[in-house]
């Protein structure tokens, strides 16, 4: 690896990657800054090899690098970007500077006693993240973690439970003389806390009214209600003096709180809700009524006090951008999110998530409440199905799987997930083997949610509802393995594939690519990477593979059992090309490093393969050229082909040897089953569920929906036979075809997809 002083380092501020670190060299980055649309090839620390546009990307120094990486997560890294108060602070800071630093939710007085890192790099990286070793003093001793050492490394020296490791964003330097807590804001009545109900008056004397959200310095940040325009306003900032408790010029003065009418069967869900609250912890999806008619949704990220506020407050970072901060508290950090998703609110003014109830808190007339309809199907509320259910035949997929209500309900950004398990499951059986293997015991309740409460309930009954799968995310995420936005927003899917495979599951790589120097290389997603100068426009995605590991120099090292495959685009929006044939079957025969090949010219066992030959006319116009002795010497023989440099075919232990007489050598092909979309930000797919080229169902989970922000999506299985017609035209004819004028949802699959996956037949746990 070179020194990381010969590579330049940046941030991805757009696309689904942003917040990824990555790094190229510096002569490549300058000599193509100038033109802002260029596609420049990167690697992203602690990642595989991408693709990214100029103008997606913000330059770092390589001391910002090193401190981003010490992030656990790219929002995180993100945030931290653009907030840029910490990451100007941390170069300050030195070996034995005084500084604070949260422990536990808890600023600790300290002192630096190391800065570097702590954990090996990843993919050889040139750079490692950077963190504080710090040493806690004073009355903060004993509330660390460790006594300087890291693993089975020691990076510096003190007492036991007194030292911590701690990234840039929760350090800072400590004031000679420590701030006094602010002073509590004063209204004519006394203190206004958040939640507070109040009236605000404008500049034409008219008022309104509105709940509490910040408070800052002489400036109330307020929800207003809503009113008779319609008015959509998340929030206004009012100053102090025009602000007075609502109760104050109520004319009965303080209200006072009457018992709820037990009659109300709605009176018993309230209590429980209100008694649930106590219980609200980290990590809780909560709801939060901001104004008359308008409920925001969050989650649970930070409890604690706040000065100058009452009680005990939650630290919210919301599903929309309604809130008010970016987890800043006059300006001191509680938490991390993205700006204006951030919101402090008291304990009682939130409750559970109503959307997420368990139906012992919805009994009576409540159980029939639009927001609990989409699970009145029968046998839905029983939706753990145990025991071993094999995937659904061309057969059953009609009776079980087609038609509305169908398939895996999709809720809030769940779209990527819902489609790669309804992919991989639904109809193929070529990774059952992650439901049954063994695996950690802290992993097992993620096993057993997989595979009875999504797989076996979509083989048996067709239908998964969103709980199920809010159940998985929440697993994957309190566990420790996905960031603390893996239950709200949108995630890529092989991120997720991988999570699932690798870290969770422990499943062995599907994908084993040998290079030039005969390394290997093991991975479970294989993305498509082009050279600048490749001749496609209209490729087939047998193309696509062959020019990438062509250019890649790889080959396949052994035959994969399910084999996946990132198209070549970059971010949501932009793609390589306008149309994708999908291949039906994927001839790998000439793609693996120790299989025989025949001869392209008189069908011989090959001894030779030419890689100059690649894109040559003569032999068809793209593909690996593979020769036996005797073609070879003639082939180059032609001066056109003189400098080209044939190297020598392995064969597998104990073949015959190149030049016997042996003919026709058996073809390996892989099958495709499923394709996953994208179009901008959604996720669809198709799954091949028989053998006929018409055999093609459309699944989409959030196909329609009922209801606004009490509602639910309706998700939709539905066959799409019109898919056989454009593939069976000819390139020449399907590049005429406009998009927007192809026949039901042909154009998804030919226009915007993001993921192929393939099968082995001969490991397919099922025939």
């Amino acid at each position: 690896m070179e020194p990381s002083e010969n590579y330049t380092y940046f941030i991805i501020e757009d696309g689904y990657r942003s917040g990824r670190i990555c790094y190229t060299e510096k002569d490549q980055y300058f000599k193509k800054k100038s033109d802002s649309s260029y596609i420049l090839r990167v690697k992203a620390l602690g990642h595989q090899e991408t693709s990214v546009q100029f103008k997606e990307i913000k330059q770092l120094t390589k001391q910002e690098a090193e401190f981003l990486y010490a992030l656990e997560s790219d929002k995180e890294r993100l945030a931290a970007f653009w907030e840029r108060e910490g990451l100007d602070l941390a170069p300050t800071l030195r070996q034995s500077s005084q500084v604070a630093v949260k422990v536990n939710e808890e600023w600790c007085q300290g002192v630096v006693r190391y800065i570097g890192g702590i954990t090996r790099t990843k993919y050889s990286d040139p750079i490692t993240g950077t963190f504080f070793g710090i040493e806690l003093q004073g009355n903060d001793k004993g509330k660390g973690l460790c006594d300087g050492k890291f693993g089975s490394e020691r990076h510096f020296t003190c007492s036991k439970n007194c030292g911590i490791f701690a990234p840039f964003t929760i350090v800072r330097p400590r004031d000679p003389k420590p701030q006094e807590s602010p002073k509590p804001l004063q209204d004519p009545a006394g203190t206004l806390v958040l939640g507070d109900r109040v009236t605000f008056f404008l500049n034409d004397d008219s008022s309104r009214n509105g709940m509490v959200l910040a408070l800052e310095g002489n400036v109330v940040v307020i929800s207003p209600d809503l009113n008779d325009k319609n008015d959509s306003a998340d929030f206004v900032r009012i100053p102090l003096e025009a602000v007075i408790r609502e109760e104050l010029l109520s004319p009965a003065g303080p209200s006072v709180k009457t018992q709820p009418d037990t009659t109300d069967p709605s009176a018993g869900m309230a209590r429980d809700i209100e008694r649930s609250s106590d219980v609200l912890g980290l990590n809780s999806v909560v709801e939060v009524d901001l104004s008359q008619g308008r409920t925001v949704y969050g989650t649970v990220r930070w409890i604690g006090k706040l000065p100058g506020q009452e009680g005990t407050i939650l630290g919210l970072e919301l599903e929309e951008p309604s809130g008010v901060t970016d987890g800043t508290f006059s300006g001191q950090r509680m938490f991390t999110c993205l700006p204006k998703r951030g919101l402090f609110m008291k304990r009682d003014s939130c409750r559970p998530d109503s959307r997420f109830h368990t139906p012992s808190h919805r009994e009576g007339a409540l159980s029939r409440s639009m927001s609990n309809k989409h699970m009145e199907r029968n046998g839905v509320l029983d939706s753990t199905v145990s025991g071993s259910v094999a995937p659904l035949s061309s057969e059953q997929v009609l009776q079980v799987l087609v038609g509305r209500m169908r398939g895996i309900q999709g809720h809030c950004n769940s779209c990527y997930m819902d489609s790669a398990l309804f992919s991989l499951f639904s109809c193929s059986s070529t990774l059952d083997s992650l439901l049954f293997m063994s695996t950690h015991q802290q992993d097992a309740a993620v096993q057993t949610t997989l595979l009875q409460q999504i797989v076996n309930p979509l083989r048996s009954k067709g239908f998964v509802p969103s709980e199920n799968v809010m159940k998985l995310r929440r697993q994957l995420q309190d566990g420790g393995h996905s960031d603390h936005t893996f239950t709200t927003e949108e995630k890529d899917p092989e991120e997720f594939l991988t999570l699932v495979m690798q870290r969770i599951l422990c499943l062995e790589p599907l994908l084993k690519l040998r290079s030039a120097g005969d390394k290997v290389q093991e991975n479970y997603c294989y993305q498509i990477f082009l050279d600048q100068k490749h001749s496609l426009i209209l490729p087939t995605v047998q193309q696509l593979l062959e020019h990438s590991l062509h250019w890649s120099g790889l080959t396949l090292a052994e035959i994969p059992s399910c084999l996946i495959l990132q198209m070549p685009r970059f971010g949501k929006k932009f793609k390589l090309f306008d149309k994708i044939i999908p291949s039906l079957e994927l001839d790998i025969s000439d793609l693996l490093s120790e299989s025989p090949r025949e001869c392209v010219l008189c069908g011989q066992l090959a001894g030779l393969e030419c890689t100059d030959c690649f894109t040559d006319p003569t032999f068809g116009r793209t593909g690996f050229k593979q020769f036996c002795r005797t073609c070879s010497a003639q082939v180059h023989s032609h001066p056109q082909r003189k400098l080209h440099r044939p190297s020598d075919l392995r064969l597998p232990e104990g073949y015959p040897p190149s030049g016997a007489r042996q003919w026709g050598p058996p073809r390996e092909k892989l099958q495709l089953f499923a394709v996953l979309c994208i179009e901008t930000s959604h996720y669809v797919s198709f799954v091949r569920y028989g053998p006929r080229p018409g055999d093609w169902l459309f699944f989409d989970s959030m196909a329609d929906r009922v209801g606004d922000q009490d509602g639910y999506n309706i998700p939709q299985v539905q066959l799409c036979p019109e898919v056989e017609r454009y593939l069976q035209m000819s390139p020449a004819e399907l590049a005429t075809q406009v998009p927007r004028e192809m026949e039901g949802v042909a154009k998804r699959l030919f226009c915007d997809a993001y993921m192929y996956l393939y099968q082995s037949p001969s490991m397919a746990l099922y025939r």
